[in-house]
């Protein structure tokens, strides 16, 4: 699909299913976006990330409570330990759907369903490529050869599992009319979802949102299913593409928590889940994530896979709500929603921090000293911000100990200075 950009036409969130052009499928909450969760799958393809069966399965729950709609166990095909992995997670996360990766082959879907056979909902997660390049120098194949492949194995899928997703790897490089023909085929074939992967991150918002709403048009049968999108973060755009998606009609969005993920990594489930929260009136979709749980489990998946979380990060990063500035911090003092879109309790962040550095205002100094127990006059707390400052101008931050270090220094010496007037007072 050529890159430029175009108009993007809203899909109306009031629309019911059925109308052939939403992408939600058949008796589906028109304003719910699921949230399928592949940090199992596509996020442990992080280089030099590699979970233990255990660890996959201590993820799986912290999912599992964060309420994602659907988790991608794994690819059970790969090796036994991801096929053990897959079925203990099948066997043992109740709530989610589990779904396992399997290419258009017998052997990777027989493998998948021994995996996921005796999970409480389960999914076969079928894909192939659909781009020239993909076709030409991977699979060695044409476009009628993929036909038939995918009408062959999403029915054969489908023939042992009712819950099949078919994937169109490199979807956003894809001629859009092969791409609607093999959307075509795949439902017809009994899939339940089809992704219109961003497999290479090339998309920008406007021609992702338009391939979808283009399939979805030529498309007979598209209101029975709902449509995923699955964004790579090569050029920045991974949360802003899966964004676009939902706003022309896109009911599922694909990504791993902190981002994680193949070269510059997947979509941020944090960022899009908090972005449909917050831009609730621009997107009027919602999810059933309990965003409290979103810091523990972006801790969580931190530790496991020893990837750590830029500071910067948006919604989990440490300084996602420290305040520096005295601007800011005076805001924020007195009313955090002047400088925090999001409250940090939502999140499941401690709270807003004031980082004292040399940019930082009378007010937060203040604020902290009482924080810290020093109610102190104006001629004393003139002094301790005096040496503030000049403490500041030496280092990145003053930290809470060095402060009230000054505090009581200044309290000393006025003290001494106290006592040395009365003494000479009475002396005289």
């Amino acid at each position: 699909m050529a890159d430029g950009v175009g108009e993007v036409t809203r899909t109306p969130v009031t629309s019911t299913a059925g109308s052939g052009r939403d992408g939600r499928g058949a008796g589906s909450d028109p304003d719910r976006v699921r949230i399928f969760d592949t940090t199992l799958r596509d996020g442990e393809q992080t280089p030099g990330v590699a979970l233990t069966v255990d660890e996959k399965v201590e993820v799986a729950r912290w999912l599992a409570a964060l309420g994602v709609d659907v988790i991608e166990a794994g690819f059970p095909v790969a090796s036994d330990g991801e096929f053990e992995a897959v079925s203990r997670i099948a066997g043992e996360i109740e709530g989610p759907v589990v779904a396992a990766l399997a290419r258009t082959a017998t052997l990777d879907i027989d493998r998948a369903w021994a995996a996921i056979r005796h999970a409480r909902r389960p999914r076969i997660h079928v894909f192939v490529s659909t781009s020239p390049i993909h076709l030409e120098a991977m699979l060695r194949m044409t476009e009628d050869q993929v036909l038939r492949l995918v009408e062959e194995m999403v029915g054969y899928a489908r023939s042992l599992c009712e819950d099949v997703e078919f994937s169109a790897q490199d979807a956003t490089r894809s001629d859009v009319g092969f791409l609607a023909e093999v959307t075509a085929a795949a439902i017809e074939a009994g899939a339940t979802t089809i992704n219109l992967p961003d497999t290479v991150g090339y998309a920008t918002p406007w021609t992702y949102a338009r391939m979808f709403q283009e399939v979805m048009a030529r498309v007979p049968g598209s209101d029975r299913v709902v449509f995923s999108a699955h964004t790579h973060d090569d050029l920045g755009m991974a949360v802003a593409n899966a964004l676009a998606a939902v706003r022309v009609g896109v009911r599922q969005v694909e990504c791993t928590i902190n981002g994680i993920g193949e070269r510059a990594g997947n979509c941020s489930l944090e960022e899009v889940v908090m972005a449909l929260a917050v831009r609730a009136d621009v997107f009027g979709a919602t999810t059933g994530v309990d965003t409290r749980q979103l810091v523990p489990a972006s801790q969580v998946v931190s530790r496991l896979t020893g990837v750590v979380v830029p500071p910067n990060k948006a919604v989990v990063g440490a300084n996602a709500f420290a305040h520096e500035s005295g601007i800011h911090q005076d805001g924020v003092i007195k009313n955090p929603l002047t400088y925090e879109i999001i409250r940090p309790e939502a999140v499941g962040a401690g709270g807003s921090q004031l980082v004292l550095g040399k940019h930082s205002g009378r007010h937060a100094v203040r604020v902290e000293l009482e924080r810290l127990g020093f109610h102190l006059p104006e001629e004393a707390f003139r002094e301790v911000f005096r040496r503030f400052k000049a403490l500041a101008d030496r280092r990145e931050f003053v930290s809470k100990e060095s402060l009230a270090r000054l505090a009581t220094e200044v309290l000393e010496e006025r003290q001494q200075e106290s006592g040395a007037a009365s003494r000479l007072a009475h002396g005289a």
